[in-house]
């Protein structure tokens, strides 16, 4: 624990910190965006696309820096073309030890969260969302993580705030589709659906107008901080921006104007996002008629 004036070993916690970026990158990450933000989840600095050593050079001065600020020290690392990184959160104890074998990073963010990371070679569109479905993880986590060896700043927690740390690590493991398929953590496919001819329509059709991102914010679900979740925002925007009829690729572009949390986390974000909401829609639809959705 850590108490809110931010006492903590200082070796420590940087040590921890180091070890998470190296596991990053011998899973694949190549690059990493920092984010700080307050006790109230808003944001206080961005550092996108930090290489391993630029990142490593950094928690000496960070690491120690959030403590006293009472700064959430955030990273999102970013992989190359041939491996996806899955983050499994908000899993149950007995989803975390199925998939455990597969992960080469488990953290424990609270007394009671932990998450798992998988790293995915060569993973086709759509595949991290049928491992966060198939594995009963948050369908909405964006791919970035509390720093292990830094503080989780949630007023839930005050004044003795958790320090997140590695659980468990395998360094450079990756695994496949076939051994996550064999090892049933898969949701089904879904069936891709056949593309309909283009229908002559009106200028002020739905096609040629996108939703309200406000409205989305304003419907959003409230976080820690007391603001609207701006990662449930997107995704929901994506879901009405996709049955309005646009395509994944026009909604990732699109989501890059509208929602300045896309901006800042870059392209593979707002792709992502758009992927999960496609994802999301086809399950519900493929649902019988009458069956509620679970979740």
């Amino acid at each position: 624990m850590i108490n809110g004036k931010g006492s903590a070993d200082a070796g420590e916690p940087i040590a921890e910190a180091l070890r998470l970026l190296d596991l990053f990158a011998s899973a694949g990450a190549e690059a990493f965006d920092i984010t700080h933000t307050n006790l109230q989840q808003e944001k206080r600095g961005f550092r996108p696309a930090q290489s391993l050593a630029q990142a490593r050079q950094s928690m000496p001065y960070l690491v120690p820096s959030a403590a006293r600020r009472q700064n959430n020290l955030i990273v999102r690392p970013r992989a190359g073309a041939d491996v996806t990184l899955v983050q499994l959160d908000d899993l149950a104890p007995d989803a975390l030890a199925h998939i455990a074998p597969a992960a080469f990073l488990i953290l424990r963010t609270s007394p009671g969260g932990q998450q798992a990371w998988v790293a995915v070679t060569n993973a086709p569109r759509g595949f991290a969302a049928r491992l966060k479905e198939g594995t009963g993880a948050d369908k909405e986590a964006s791919g970035a993580t509390r720093v292990a060896g830094t503080a989780n700043f949630k007023p839930a927690y005050a004044p003795n705030f958790p320090r997140v740390r590695i659980a468990a690590a395998q360094p450079g493991h990756r695994v496949t589709t076939q051994i996550l398929d064999a090892m049933g953590v898969l949701a089904p496919a879904q069936p891709v659906p056949v593309s309909l001819p283009p229908v002559a329509s009106s200028s002020d059709s739905r096609t040629s107008k996108w939703p309200s991102y406000a409205r989305c914010l304003e419907g959003a679900p409230i976080g820690a901080g007391g603001n609207p979740k701006r990662t449930s925002a997107d995704f929901i925007w994506c879901k009405i921006a996709l049955s309005w009829g646009h395509g994944i690729e026009a909604t990732a572009e699109r989501l890059l104007e509208e929602s300045a949390k896309a901006r800042e986390n870059g392209e593979a974000y707002a792709r992502q996002t758009a992927e999960h909401a496609d994802y999301a829609a086809r399950q519900r639809n493929a649902l019988p008629r009458g069956r509620p959705a679970r979740g």
